[in-house]
Parts: C-alpha cells; sequence; structure tokens
C-alpha cells in the first residue's frame, strides 16, 4: 500500500506550507491554493504525512491505495 495525498480546496488557506516542505509533491496553483503534482512522491521524495500534520488547517488527506 502507499499513501497518495489529496487537498480540500475549500479547507486551504495558501500558506504553502506543503509546497516548502515537499515541493516535489506539492505547489501552489493559479488560484492560490495547494494542488498535488506528483501524488507517487509520498515516500520517495518526501514524508506526506509530516506535511499533512504541518498543514494548519488539515486541507492535506492521505488515502491508502494498493500499488500497480
Amino acid at each position: 500500500m502507499k499513501l497518495v495525498p489529496k487537498i480540500d480546496a475549500e479547507k486551504c488557506i495558501g500558506d504553502a506550507v506543503c509546497e516548502a516542505m515537499c515541493p516535489d509533491v506539492f505547489e501552489m496553483g493559479e488560484d492560490g491554493k495547494a494542488i498535488v503534482i506528483n501524488p507517487d512522491g509520498c515516500g520517495e521524495q518526501c514524508d506526506c504525512e509530516e506535511v499533512a500534520d504541518a498543514c494548519p488547517t488539515e486541507a492535506i488527506t492521505l488515502k491508502e491505495v494498493e500499488e500497480e
């Protein structure tokens, strides 16, 4: 199983903590909200659980999916 991050745009306040901690997985979109650019980067390039815990509005959730 691997973890895949998802952003709740309604909760996101655009503070960019996720992008700062894990730029290989998250970036700020044109609307100022975070987006996931590389869902497969969790565990490889960064600790997405740590990033989700650092989000001040709890806009990042992680879902377990089976690896292909």
